[in-house]
């Protein structure tokens, strides 16, 4: 609806154009044709909101922005203009059609780009209430700033509406943690599912390695431009497996802490049944929290991630306290300890939490390939050694077909990696993976069994 949209307003603009160079009107005459076509536009827009795919979100703030100003603008010119009986000049006339039909057009990239996505139907009988807050570190100093202030992460929580009815101790939590330059969102319908199904979730966001997020001062924290580089000549140059390990390794060590130290002040405060020092509110939520955290069954946590997230709760997982991981398509660094002579060297301990590995069509390819070539690769080292682990793969899948960004913006989703698969069919079969997996082994419901590929 959006291109549409945009090519009413060209038909517009070149017919404008077009009936001025055949009536050859004054340039007062043109001027006021002028706001009367801008008028007609503001009032297509505001006709075309009935339909749907077009609506007054972000996707077309800065269009309807446009158009007022152009009115207003025009508006001003009609006024102050003078009497001008002069010709229009053909090459004005057509100057200003290409003009606007460029501004028209750069006001709707987000339009373009995102898509009116409006979440996935849950299967759960709880309706998904959200709130947040920022956990505050004191036993770390932001490593991305120069004044000595704490880390901090922001938390979010997904969970059962009516959570106040809820007896206490009885949701399990999960805790999911963004890839590199996601961000808290990223896997909203997972979320959604889960806490309709009775889960409280928890996504955090890893500030610097997100794309955005916000800090105590409310200022917008945007990713690092040292680890957007680094990830993107790791992922295009042939670096030597020393160098990417030191980089890798750093990444996961700011993950693995950001991970533990909210289970441990989620936990906390769980076991005083009130919020510590830790928590950093910027909304008046300090009772909806607490009802959270006082419905929540901490003997029974789950950690999920995507790409570097799963990585990370791969990792983080090895906690006694952990009851079950899932990694979404990503690479165990994590479980990396170095590298001796050239050669990656892993962590071959036994995985004891149960573990399900989530993987796209390329990346389980060249796990098999390792395997049949007896490259130590490190996830097929994991799963082999997990004394419970699961792993399966979806055809014609690729990297972001494990979030919901190809049904919020396609169009980027297809930058950064997706495969042919239907996008609503993917992340629906694999919420309801996810789904089977954590009935299974945090509330003990079922048997768990996954198919080898989908």
């Amino acid at each position: 609806m959006a291109l549409i949209l945009f090519l009413i307003f060209v038909i517009i603009e070149i017919g404008f154009a077009a009936s001025g160079i055949l009536r050859k009107p004054t340039k007062t005459r043109w001027q006021i044709k002028r706001l009367v076509v801008n008028v007609v536009e503001f009032f297509t827009y505001i006709v075309l909101l009935l339909l749907p795919g077009i609506d007054f979100s972000f996707r077309f703030k800065a269009l309807a922005l446009l158009l007022v100003i152009r009115i207003f603008l025009a508006s001003l010119a009609t006024i102050f203009a003078r009497n001008n009986e002069n010709l229009k000049k053909v090459v004005a006339m057509v100057s200003s059609a290409v003009i606007s039909i460029v501004l028209i057009a750069i006001s709707m990239i987000p339009a373009f780009m995102f898509s009116d996505y409006k979440g996935r139907e849950t299967t759960g009988e709880y309706k998904v209430a959200e709130t947040q807050a920022i956990l505050v570190d004191a036993n770390r100093v932001e490593e991305f700033e120069t004044d000595g202030s704490n880390r901090e992460v922001p938390v979010h929580f997904y969970y059962p509406q009516n959570i106040t009815e809820i007896q206490a101790d009885t949701l399990p939590l999960v805790i999911f943690s963004h890839g590199a330059f996601g961000y808290y969102q990223s896997n909203s319908s997972t979320y959604m599912e889960l806490a309709s199904n009775g889960y409280v979730v928890v996504s955090l966001d890893h500030p610097y390695h997100s794309f955005f997020t916000e800090d105590t001062d409310g200022k917008t924290i945007t990713v690092d431009t040292t680890f957007f580089q680094s990830a993107m000549d790791i992922g295009s140059k042939d670096v030597p497996e020393a160098e990417i390990f030191d980089v890798t390794s750093q990444w996961m060590e700011l993950r693995v802490n950001d991970m533990n130290f909210v289970i441990d002040a989620l936990e906390e405060a769980g076991a005083a049944d009130s919020l510590t020092d830790s928590f950093y509110l910027n909304e008046n939520n300090e009772e909806t929290i607490l009802s959270v955290i006082k419905a929540t069954d901490f003997d029974k946590i789950g950690l999920m991630g995507h790409s570097l997230g799963g990585a990370t709760a791969v990792t983080v997982g090895r906690r006694e306290d952990v009851s079950a991981v899932i990694d979404l398509d990503g690479t165990m660094l994590g479980e990396e300890t170095g590298v001796i002579d050239g050669e990656i060297q892993i962590n071959e301990a036994p995985y004891e939490t149960p573990l399900l590995s989530v993987e796209n069509e390329e990346h389980h390819r060249q796990a098999m390939e390792a395997d049949k070539n007896s490259y130590a690769y490190v996830n097929n080292v994991i799963l082999n050694n997990a004394s419970c682990g699961y792993e399966t793969y979806f055809m014609n899948s690729g990297h972001m077909n494990f979030t919901d960004l190809p049904l919020f913006a396609p169009a980027l989703a297809n930058m950064l990696g997706t495969g042919s698969i239907d996008a609503e069919e993917c992340i629906d079969t694999m919420n309801g993976i996810v789904l089977n997996f954590y009935d299974c082994y945090l509330k003990n419901t079922g048997e768990f069994s996954v198919e080898e590929s989908y």
